[in-house]
């Protein structure tokens, strides 16, 4: 199963985005979202929620507890 940084990552690619697209999306500088998707660290829960939200999948799919998105 992947973790959280690939799954960001590779959602933010599917939507042909760039980081600094994504760190204006989320309202974070470009090096805390970079920090994301190399997994040194994660954003806050409302952060996470945003993403899930963000990119129509569920919380478990995005932190890699599970394979199906929903």
């Amino acid at each position: 199963m992947a973790n959280f940084s690939e799954r960001v990552r590779a959602l933010r690619e599917a939507r042909g985005l760039k980081q600094t697209e994504m760190a204006e999306i989320c309202g974070v500088k470009v090096r805390s979202y970079q920090r994301y998707e190399h997994g040194d660290s994660y954003p806050e829960v409302p952060g996470l929620v945003f993403l899930a939200d963000y990119f129509g999948v569920s919380l478990d799919y995005l932190m890699g507890r599970k394979d199906e998105r929903e």
